[in-house]
């Protein structure tokens, strides 16, 4: 764990309810020093990696999948919520604690064959990088690896999106 990067994340006690301990980013992207050393260690793990793309998740992954994209010369492929991207879109719909949500990507964002690094802020229960990574296999590309902030421990999403490789520069737990 790199302990100057797990310092400059805040925590909010029962947010968005109580019992939820929520890790704050806004505090990490606030300090220039952590933001770009979280950022180069993205970029070191992936630098020489054989991959085609980073799928960038609305709205905190756009923040280090942006960096991560210009840094290894790679394209930015965005998924976002439903009604925001306005080309043809492929969508996947994924349950939430309490409903249904759904996200989008332009039908043309991946190619058959291309290999994508799917990138967060978070991994907690996995549904929403699951879905991401569906969005991928539908469009024939397939999923290298996903990229996360933090990963908190103990709610499967890890598993959930197994086999598929995790990297987390951070493992917290609840």
């Amino acid at each position: 764990m790199d302990a100057k990067i797990r310092a400059a994340i805040r925590e909010v006690p029962d947010f968005p309810k109580p019992g939820i301990l929520f890790f704050d980013i806004t505090t990490l992207l606030q300090d220039p020093q952590q933001f770009a050393r979280t950022c180069d260690k993205f970029v070191d793990h992936y630098i020489g990696e054989d991959f085609d793309r980073i799928l960038a998740i609305d709205a905190r992954g756009f923040l280090f999948g942006a960096v991560m994209a210009y840094r290894l010369n790679k394209s930015l492929v965005v998924v976002r919520k439903k009604g925001k991207l306005p080309y043809k879109t492929n969508s996947v719909q994924y349950q939430l604690e309490y409903g249904v949500d759904e996200i989008h990507m332009n039908i043309d964002a991946v190619q058959p064959g291309e290999r994508v690094v799917v990138v967060d802020d978070l991994l907690a229960t996995g549904g929403t990088a699951k879905a991401a990574c569906n969005l991928v296999e539908q469009s024939g590309g397939s999923v290298h690896s996903c990229a996360f902030v933090i990963e908190i421990e103990g709610l499967g999403g890890r598993d959930r999106l197994a086999p598929v490789p995790v990297f987390a520069l951070l493992e917290l737990s609840e």
